[in-house]
C-alpha cells in the first residue's frame, strides 16, 4: 500500500510540472486554428498536393508534440479542410521524425544512425500517409 501512495505522488508530481506546458500546446494550437482561415488551410492541405504534403510533413518533423495533443490537433485540422493524406503524414512524421531532437540522438547514437533513422521515418512517414489517403478516401 506504500508503494501505491509514493508511486501516486510521483505520478501526481509529474503530471503538475507538465500540465502548464501542454496548457500552453493546447492553447497555441487553438489560437492557430482560430486565426488561421479554413480556406487556407484547404488551399493548402486539402486537395493532396506534393508542396502542402511536403509542407505539413516538414511542420510534423520539426514539432515536438504528444500523441494525445496531436491526435485532436488532427481531427480539427479535418475538420477544417485538410485531406486525410496531409493529417496521416502530419501525424506520422510528428510521431516518427525527431528533427529537434536530432542533436541529442546523434550524442548517443551517432550522426549515421539518426540520419538514417530520420530518413527512413520521414519515407515511411510519407508511405503511410498517402496509403492511408487511399484507403480511406
Amino acid at each position: 500500500m506504500n508503494k501505491s501512495r509514493q508511486a501516486l505522488k510521483i505520478a501526481q508530481k509529474q503530471f503538475l510540472n507538465i500540465f502548464p506546458g501542454m496548457l500552453g500546446i493546447i492553447g497555441l494550437i487553438g489560437l492557430m486554428l482560430a486565426l488561421v482561415p479554413r480556406e487556407i488551410i484547404q488551399s493548402l492541405f486539402g486537395n493532396d498536393s506534393l508542396v502542402g504534403i511536403l509542407l505539413i510533413s516538414a511542420v510534423g518533423s520539426i514539432t515536438l508534440m504528444p500523441a494525445f495533443i496531436a491526435f485532436p490537433l488532427a481531427s480539427s485540422l479535418l475538420e477544417a479542410g485538410a485531406s486525410v493524406t496531409a493529417v496521416a503524414c502530419f501525424i506520422t512524421t510528428l510521431l516518427m521524425v525527431g528533427t529537434l531532437t536530432a542533436p541529442l540522438e546523434a550524442q548517443y547514437f551517432g550522426k549515421k544512425f539518426t540520419i538514417l533513422r530520420n530518413g527512413f521515418g520521414l519515407l515511411f512517414a510519407l508511405i503511410i500517409g498517402f496509403t492511408m489517403g487511399a484507403v480511406l478516401r
